[in-house]
């Protein structure tokens, strides 16, 4: 079941039509959630993430989108997909309704919500070989638009493909300075010695709800020197340790990159303390 503007519908229900223009012209943010036991990890963070992303593309914000209406949409759903005693992947879609060309006529949003049961409530590291190669073929516009996680994915759904053509687990995105940005799933974080490196916003990486989390559990960590900084694809082999983050999987560690094989030492060290700051939030 899925909830489209707050009616439960079923999956193959047919409510969306030619004129969306979530379809026509990608005129949509989404939020990818993770739900354990009925209760959204760092809701307050995508609640905030999503409220910013939409005054940004200046789409109306409803009085009803409160902090609390959108929590209450989406535990309903979970429970009527009986998913309240489990883990689960949830996407809260909003896209401009309205009609129009590339002007919409009026600047009205609509949402659906739909879920799915995942394994895995809290994060853990998966050590199973993980291999990467940058997508060099398009390249992520340095700029705001760039750090929202609206519908325009195009770049990541056709490095997706060359990746799988190839037989990566993942690729890295650079951007028209030719520095990595993210993942085509996630932030990505650099080791070297006991400095992390994280690419700045500016840059043009997705402002991801895990970089925040993770930023903030490595600047208590002494040992480590957090820094945001660009990252040149020269430094990838240089690195001691790479990682993808995402809300989904918490921490994957990337362990090859052409010939060079990377450590998973940091990456153990700081999925306890990831795990910590969820039970307390």
């Amino acid at each position: 079941m899925i909830n489209f503007n707050g009616d439960i519908l079923a999956n193959e229900s047919k409510f969306l039509n030619h004129n969306n223009r979530g379809l026509r012209y990608g005129d949509g943010l989404f939020e990818t959630l993770k739900v354990v036991n009925a209760k959204i990890l760092f809701w307050e963070d995508h609640y905030f993430r999503l409220m910013s992303s939409m005054r940004i593309l200046r789409m109306d914000i409803p009085m009803e989108f409160t902090l609390e209406f959108l929590e209450k949409e989406i535990i309903s759903l979970i429970k009527t997909n009986q998913l309240e005693s489990t883990t689960a992947r949830v996407r809260l879609n909003v896209f401009r309704d309205a009609a129009g060309y590339y002007l919409p006529e009026n600047n009205d949003v609509s949402y659906v919500i739909e879920a799915v049961e995942i394994e895995n409530p809290f994060y853990v590291i998966d050590e199973s070989p993980y291999e990467v190669e940058l997508f060099k073929d398009y390249y992520v516009e340095p700029g705001l638009l760039s750090t929202l996680k609206s519908n325009n994915r195009i770049i990541n759904v056709v490095g997706s493909i060359y990746a799988s053509e190839n037989e990566y687990d993942n690729c890295l995105l650079v951007n028209n300075n030719k520095n990595v940005v993210e993942a085509l799933n996630g932030n990505v974080f650099l080791v070297k010695g006991n400095v992390i490196k994280t690419p700045p916003i500016t840059d043009g990486c997705l402002n991801g709800i895990m970089r925040k989390q993770l930023m903030n559990v490595l600047e208590s960590v002494e040992e480590c020197e957090l820094k945001e900084e660009s990252i040149s694809p020269f430094e990838l082999q240089k690195a001691d340790e790479l990682f993808i983050t995402n809300v989904i999987t918490g921490i994957r560690p990337i362990t090859k990159y052409r010939k060079k094989q990377f450590e998973i030492n940091v990456a153990k060290n700081i999925i306890g303390k990831l795990n910590v700051k969820v039970r307390l939030s």
